[in-house]
């Protein structure tokens, strides 16, 4: 019925729709009705009506599919149920379908027709065709072959209509495309068939797709032939649209990778076979290359217009290039490529990696379409990507998988070996296949790209590639797309010969298209890349500036990249990468800073490099991403490692070369990044440590500066950061420490660690080796911060530090000593506890090297200082070293008798520490002799104060080697003193030398002094240990005579120290026995001896400083002596004779020294100085402690002798204001001083000592005596002239006599205080002290005002009251004796001289002055009241009488006939005369017993004084009455107010005294006075009123009522 309908050609929609629900909807209609149903369908498609005709078409492709459906259905039906029989394999020809099921035959059916329809032949099964299109049936077979691939693969009649029809059809009806060649046919072409038609043409392509997508399998050779085919339409011969087409067609493949990899494992990989896949990817580069050579006619229109008509042109215009530089005059650059003159725009097509076609999809077109500019290019582009896209990312997906199964195969089976799969064969041909064509147009389009898109894209692909050809080992492709990427990275024609050796390599067709890279200026007016950067060329002849352009960044940028993620497969392409990298770095200007990274920097010649604001905002990113590479590095396996770091050290090693002879900047480039690489890989520092640091051994000797500078910076900074990475194990570990080494028995093999810890720190020890100041400086720069930093865990590797410390020569300059020296403090102060006890001799020698340059005179100073410190230490940790030292030395014993050697060492039989502490005395006794005063004199103190200090560690026999090689040494050195004195050179250079040091014979002085007082100090500490080596006493012998030679030296300094010695011998108690070694210990810690300090700021031009009185040390002193234990019998015996040795040098030395010159002055030999003459007297005490029990009476003379010499010796007026004080202040200087306190220490001794030692206290106040006198009669020296001191001028050679006042004051303080301790010895009584002090005295005390200090004679009476107070009582004691006889009449004349002086007081003594010096007078009177005049019986008569005279005659002192002005100026000393007065009246009256001749006298004197004051007075009232208003002259009032006064002491007196004592004549002498004074009363004078008053008041005792006298007793 439907099909009459259709027929008639009713209702034709209403037809199909009901066939299409018949067929849809259930399975009822098949075979015939089916095929009749299908042809109605057909007819309807070919009506002329145009919806019927698209309804009809659409309901076909429905009703088809539907058919297959159903036969799919039909499978899934009878799939589990019934297992066909395999189909026989050998008749693959028949045509029976007998063994199909129902729907699976309509199908089949179906099929075969539409096959004999295509091909224009009658069909089977639809009966009833009228006619059909080639068009619509490919279409159909199209659908059928791309919905239902399973049907025709699982069913082989399907399988064999594909290979029997389909298959030769399509091959068919291509024949008219192979055959044509554009522009080839003519206007008359014979028949239409023959010309490819852009419909069946795309279809057919449509259908080769899907049979090489889906039946590749099937149709292997079918499909070979289709893709040669396909590949052919490609040429460029070929028309626009089938180039366009079949390129639609190859990307269609292109993103099926796992296709490709069959296409190349079917044909390339077998013999005889076409290479397929490497035609495919060949042809797509040649169709590339083509376009750019292709001339096209379309390219102007193309340029103005470049959307050309097509809607995704428009699209692709609208979007524009994203990279090439934003809008410009309103009209969007689009992405292009452009290549010398052709521009071809850039289109977007479609998503990566899907083949979206466009004119594949065009079934509605009859004719060729035009195709817009560039989209041949855009889809051959993104097909070129897809493919590298795809290949890659399949490889390495599979290369994973393999990867992994590996590694699992070797842990289980670590034995076999792992074979890889075959697959990687085929991934091998694939690569080989392809890279040629892949890289010929991958470069092209990089080098034609104007986008930076696109770019990125093409060099994805590129880095890819290389990577995956690294992963695959395969070498040659791999450096060849490396190079690419290197090429493009530089400016055009660079000369980099890495790459142009390379590309010579790679010749293959792919370059040939391409010709030579030129640098393109396209047609436009301005350049298509954008210049990011000048700058200099990297090369050995200056160039001029090369070009940067962004493109060669972002080239740059994709190498880094490469670098970074795919190191581990660059081998030996790291040459090229880093080649290039070096270059551009170079360029554009970056320069390594800490640590290696490269950073911004200005180039240093030529123009500067110009960056843009945009690549400026790159750079930073660039040397952090250069970095991130070389850090990446750790991640590396140890052979890539190794490829890295060679082709570093090759890049520099080029740098070397270039850098030789010129001092233009080098590139550093290399040298950085061996740095980063070498810190970022620490951990397994050891595999790369030797070839790194070589090869940077060989930089630090480069003559270039810069590059020197970067190979030291780079090696240092490597070996600080290897010491301080946290190694595991740490590199603390496992070192032989002090207390935890080994068993002694066996040699400690250097652990692994210690070996590692030597690896490192052994490129440091090379760099000494190297000349170069700047790299020895960065060395010990090095040094000092791993010293800083590593302290602890150097164990071993403190011989190689210290050897680079030590490594100095003279000619280094000074900087690099003091830098080496500062480590070496480093090391002194902070790490001897640290570092193996064998160390520690490199250290003193290393020391004592510092002490010998001669480059920095302060470093020599200090480094001795050092060495004093590193006794200190061997002292402080004696025990622990000794322990440590005789380990290793047992090993080492051990070691040489197994090789039958002698053990060889310096001092080799002394016990390794011993060794320690003579190699150190070695080093300080070289640095003794050096030619550099100021190193002598130090070293010299620093040797004798550790021989003194620590001398205690060393064995005995040790001791004799010191003691003997010490002092032969200093005694050599003294030698060579006295040789040295015609060398006299002033001290050059621009350090100002004192005087005392301005010649070299006073600088060897200052060494001989040093060295005297050294050996002295040893003498004096280690005495009982000397005493028990035999030769001793010798010893002692020769030190006193050089002592004594010293002393007697004409040069100040050195006989002064000469001194300072003998004191120091001398400081030493009889020494403690070896149980008790406190003395000894006291010593070692370094207790100050006692008496050295006041020499130790006496050198020339300071003032002496005392730090506390001698007398206080001395007791100080005195008690330690007595703390001493005693002594044994034999070794005080020994000491004794030690001792007095050392008197008789004393002596001599004194004698010498203190003798005045006897000849006349003007050849003034040699005078000692007051410092010399102080330390002399100085010793005299502490010589005393060690001799007193023999101390004679002869050996205080001889002593005596020489302190009065001492203290006699002028000074040189030059000297003079440093030891005198101004001359008004009264101070001893410290010579006087010391004489006191020597004749202290020796009455201090007499006092405490034996009776019989009692004889010597006369001499001692005999030696007083003298020092006495001096206060009024200086002591001569020799007939030498001397000055006072005020008038000395400083700067003349005079000499300046001392001010003695003080001296002779404080002698006699000591006499008085001595007389009061001794004045009841028979000594002083027999020998007459008494007298003779009074003798002395008697000079002051009659010198009186004019003695030379007003201070003596005051003191002279103070202390000759003192002196009496004592002495009389004694003296009256023994007057029968005798002894004192002589004594009064000297007494007597003092007392005399005294009070009536012949000298005048000074004008100008105050009034209070002079009542206080009469007051003095007056004590003397009162002294002879109370201590005399009472005993008047026991002392002789005459004196007596020769006291009372002079008490008389200072009585009536003042009344003399005529009083001149001058007696009145004198200020009469009425209390005197009143004193004298009263003592005479108390004891004229009061002596009864006394001789008449004594009353006589006084009352004689009493009436001759009555007499006088009656007729003064009388005078007065006349002269007073005439005068009138006239006053008086002064002189007489003066004389009536002292006669007033005299008269009321009389009266005073009187009553005072019994009255029977009283002669009666004298009451009316008395009585007589009073009228004349009451006539007195009138006068006019005040002061004479006041007068009266007193002398009137006591009159009043006379008034008494008249007694009548008694008779019979009535009254």
């Amino acid at each position: 019925m439907l099909w009459q309908l259709m027929e008639i050609g009713l209702e034709e929609l209403k037809l199909l729709q009901t066939v299409l629900v018949l067929l849809t909807t259930n399975t009822v209609v098949h075979d015939e009705v089916l095929s009749k149903a299908i042809v109605l369908c057909f007819r309807l498609h070919f009506t002329k009506d145009n919806i019927t005709n698209n309804t009809a078409a659409a309901t076909v492709r429905q009703v088809v599919t539907v058919v297959f459906e159903r036969m799919v259905a039909e499978d899934e039906r009878f799939k589990g149920i019934v297992e066909q029989p395999p189909p026989v394999q050998g008749n693959t020809n028949r045509r029976s379908v007998s063994t199909l099921r129902p729907s699976a035959k309509d199908a089949y059916m179906l099929f075969q027709d539409l096959c004999q329809l295509v091909n224009a032949d009658a069909p089977y099964w639809l009966v009833g065709m009228t006619e059909m299109t080639r068009t619509f049936g490919l279409e159909l077979l199209e659908s059928v072959l791309n919905d239902f691939p399973g049907v025709f693969l699982q069913h082989q009649e399907f399988s064999f209509l594909l290979k029997e029809r389909v298959c030769p059809l399509v091959i068919k009806l291509f024949s008219p495309n192979i055959k044509f060649r554009q522009g080839a046919c003519g206007a008359a072409t014979p028949a239409p068939v023959e010309k490819p038609y852009f419909p069946i043409c795309m279809r057919l392509l449509r259908v080769v797709s899907v049979l090489i997508k889906h039946f590749y399998r099937l149709l292997v050779t079918e499909c070979e032939i289709f893709l040669s085919l396909l590949v052919k339409f490609l040429d460029g011969e070929k028309p626009q649209w089938l180039r366009a087409v079949a390129v639609e067609s190859v990307h269609r493949l292109c993103v099926q990778p796992h296709l490709l990899c069959s296409f190349c494992q079917s044909y390339d990989m077998k013999q005889h076979s076409t290479k397929v896949f490497r035609d495919i990817v060949n042809a797509l580069g040649s169709f590339i290359q083509s376009l750019f050579i292709v001339p096209n006619a379309s390219i102007a229109a193309a340029i103005t217009a470049p959307a050309g008509g097509s809607g995704s042109g428009a699209q692709a215009a609208a979007q524009g290039g994203p990279g090439a530089g934003g809008v410009s005059n309103t009209m969007t650059t689009q992405a292009a490529f452009e290549y010398r003159g052709t521009w071809i725009p850039l289109m977007t097509i479609s998503v990566q990696g899907s083949a979206k076609a466009t004119y594949l999809e065009m079934l509605d077109k009859v004719e060729p379409p035009s195709i817009p500019e560039g989209y041949a290019m855009s889809v051959a582009f993104s097909a070129l990507l897809d493919l590298v896209r795809g290949i890659t990312s399949m490889i390495e997906r599979e290369l994973a998988v393999e990867e992994e199964a590996a590694a699992e195969f070797r842990e289980t089976h670590p034995d076999l070996e792992w074979k890889p799969q075959r697959s990687h064969l085929v991934w091998e041909e694939m690569v080989n296949a392809s890279w040629c064509g892949l890289l010929a147009a991958l470069s092209l389009l990089l080098d034609a790209s104007t986008d930076e898109t696109a770019t990125e894209n093409i060099l994805k692909a590129e880095l890819t590639m290389a990577s995956l050809c690294g992963r695959l080992g395969l070498v040659t492709p791999r450096d060849a797309f490396i190079t690419a990427i290197c090429k493009a990275s530089l400016p055009p024609h660079y000369a980099l010969t890495v790459l142009s050796n390379n590309t010579t390599n790679l010749s293959s067709k792919a370059f040939s298209i391409q010709g030579q890279s030129v640098q393109i200026i396209s047609p436009s007016s301005e350049s298509h890349q954008q210049v990011v950067a000048v700058g200099q060329p990297l090369t050995a002849q200056p160039q001029g500036t090369v070009v940067l352009t962004a493109k060669n960044i972002q080239c740059m940028r994709t190498l880094l990249n490469l670098a970074h993620c795919h190191g581990a497969v660059l081998g030996t392409s790291w040459q090229l990468v880093l080649a290039t990298l070096q270059h551009l770095v170079w360029i554009l200007g970056l320069k390594p800073g800490i640590g290696g990274a490269l950073k911004p920097g200005r180039a240093v010649e030529g123009p500067s490099t110009v960056l843009t604001t945009a690549v400026m905002t790159d750079l930073p990113v660039i040397s952090n991403v250069l970095s991130r590479l070389f850090e990446s590095s750790q991640y590396l396996d140890d052979v890539s490692l190794h490829h890295l770091i060679n082709a570093l050290c090759s890049l520099s090693l080029e740098a070397m070369e270039m850098a030789f002879g010129n001092n233009k900047e080098p590139s550093l480039f290399a040298v950085a990044k061996l740095l980063e690489t070498g810190l970022v890989n620490m951990d397994r520092i050891e595999i790369l440590w030797r070839p790194l640091t070589g090869h940077l051994l060989e930089v630090c000797q480069h003559p270039n500066s810069r590059m020197r500078e970067w190979g030291a910076e780079a090696l240092t900074a490597l070996i600080k950061a290897g010491l301080a990475y946290k190694h595991d194990p740490p590199l603390a570990l496992n070192l032989v420490g002090p207390s935890d080494s080994p068993s002694p028995g066996l040699p400690a093999l250097v652990p692994p660690r210690n070996r590692l810890q030597l690896l490192l720190l052994n490129p440091l020890k090379e760099l000494s080796n190297v000349l170069h100041a700047d790299i020895r400086q960065k060395q010990l720069e090095c040094v000092l911060q791993i010293l800083q930093s590593q302290d602890d865990c150097l164990g071993p590797g403190w011989p190689l530090v210290l050897g680079v410390i030590g490594a100095i020569r003279n000619d280094q300059g000074e900087s690099l000593i003091r830098t080496a020296f500062q480590c070496l403090q480093l090391v002194v102060t902070d790490f001897l506890p640290t570092m193996p006890c064998t160390c520690l001799q490199i250290v003193v020698e290393v020391a004592g090297s510092f002490g010998l340059q001669n480059q920095e005179l302060n470093i020599s100073l200090t480094s001795i200082g050092l060495l004093w410190n590193i006794s200190d230490y061997f002292f402080q940790r004696g025990e622990a070293i000794t322990q440590e030292l005789e380990r290793e030395e047992e090993v080492l014993q051990k070691q040489a008798q197994e090789k039958g050697e002698t053990l060889n060492r310096p001092f080799h039989p002394a016990p390794p520490f011993d060794c320690l502490w003579l190699c150190l005395y070695a080093k300080l006794g070289e640095l003794c002799v050096d030619p550099r005063p100021a190193v002598r004199k130090s070293a010299g103190q620093t040797m004798f104060s550790t021989i003194t200090a620590h001398g205690t560690l060393l064995q005995r026999p040790t001791w004799h080697i010191v003691v003997w090689k010490v002092a032969r040494l200093a005694f050599k050195l003294q030698s060579s003193t006295t040789a040295d004195k015609e060398k006299i050179e002033s001290g050059g250079g621009n350090i100002l030398i004192h005087h005392s040091r301005d010649t070299a014979e006073k600088q060897w002085a200052e060494t001989w002094v040093l060295t005297l007082a050294g050996v002295a100090r040893i003498f004096n500490t280690r005495r009982y240990l000397l005493q028990q080596l035999g030769d001793f006493f010798e010893a002692w012998e020769v030190l006193l005579n050089h002592i004594q030679s010293a002393a007697l030296s004409k040069n100040n300094e050195v006989s002064l120290a000469a001194l300072k010695s003998f004191q120091e011998i001398l400081q030493i108690v009889t020494p403690v026995k070896d149980s008790d070694k406190a003395g000894d210990a006291l010593a070692t810690m370094g207790v100050p001896p006692v008496l050295v300090d006041p020499l130790s700021a006496s050198g020339p031009g300071r003032p002496l400083v005392r730090s506390d009185s001698m007398v206080e040390r001395l007791t100080r002193y005195i008690g330690a002596e007595l703390q001493a234990p005693p002594p044994g019998e034999e070794s005080a015996l020994e000491d004794s004779t030690l001792w007095w040795s050392a008197w008789n040098t004393w002596y001599r030395t004194g004698t010498e020294s203190t003798r005045p010159p006897s000849g006349p002055t003007e050849k003034l030999s040699f005078i000692p100085s007051q410092p010399f003459l102080t330390a002399l007297i100085q010793i005299f005490p502490a010589l005393y402690q060690h001799i007193k029990a023999n101390f004679s009476m002869e050996d205080l003379k001889k002593l005596g002798v020489i302190l009065h010499g001492a203290v006699s010796v002028p000074i040189s007026s030059d000297a003079s204001p440093f030891i005198l004080p101004s001359y008004t202040e009264a101070t001893l200087t410290s010579l006087q001083e010391a004489v006191l306190t020597a004749l202290d220490v020796l009455q201090k001794a007499i006092c405490v000592g034996p009776e019989n030692l009692q004889v010597m206290y006369p001499a001692i106040f005999e030696q007083l005596l003298l020092f006495v006198e001096f206060s009024c009669k200086p002591p001569q020296y020799g007939r030498m002239e001397t000055k006072h001191v005020a008038n000395a001028k400083y700067n003349q050679a005079e000499w300046v006599a001392l001010n003695y006042v003080p001296f002779a004051e404080r002698s006699l303080e000591v006499v008085v205080d001595m007389y009061q301790k001794t004045a009841c010895h028979k000594a002083v009584i027999n020998e007459k002290v008494l007298q003779n002090i009074i003798k002395t005295l008697k000079t002051p005390l009659g010198l009186k005002y004019a003695c030379p200090s007003e201070s003596t004679w005051k003191l002279a009476v103070a202390s000759l009251l003192k002196v009496l107070s004592i002495g009389l009582p004694v003296a009256r004691q023994h007057s029968s004796s005798g002894k004192f006889d002589t004594m009064w009449p000297e007494l007597v004349n003092a007392f005399e001289d005294f009070l009536f002086t012949k000298s005048t007081p000074p004008d100008n003594v105050s009034i209070q002055e002079f009542q206080k010096n009469e007051a003095i007078d007056v004590e003397v009177v009162q002294l002879i009241s109370t201590e005399i005049l009472p005993f008047a019986n026991f002392i002789p008569k005459d004196f007596v009488a020769q006291i009372m005279t002079m008490l008389n005659r200072g009585s009536i002192h003042s009344q003399a006939p005529s009083f001149t002005e001058a007696e009145i100026d004198v200020r009469m000393r009425e209390d005197f005369s009143k004193v004298c007065f009263e003592t005479l009246l108390q004891f004229s009256f009061s002596n009864k017993v006394s001789t008449p001749q004594e009353g006589y006298i006084s009352r004689m004197a009493l009436s001759v004084l009555l007499k006088r004051s009656q007729d003064v007075l009388r005078r007065y009232v006349e002269d007073e009455r005439l005068s009138g208003r006239c006053p008086l002259p002064r002189q007489q009032v003066t004389e009536i107010i002292f006669v007033l006064k005299a008269v009321s002491t009389l009266m005073d007196s009187l009553k005072k005294t019994q009255p029977e004592n009283v002669d009666g004549n004298t009451w009316t002498q008395v009585i007589a006075l009073y009228p004349t004074l009451v006539e007195c009363v009138t006068c006019s004078s005040s002061e004479v009123s006041s007068a009266l008053k007193e002398a009137l008041g006591p009159f009043k005792d006379f008034m008494q009522p008249p007694v009548s006298k008694v008779q019979n007793g009535e009254s």
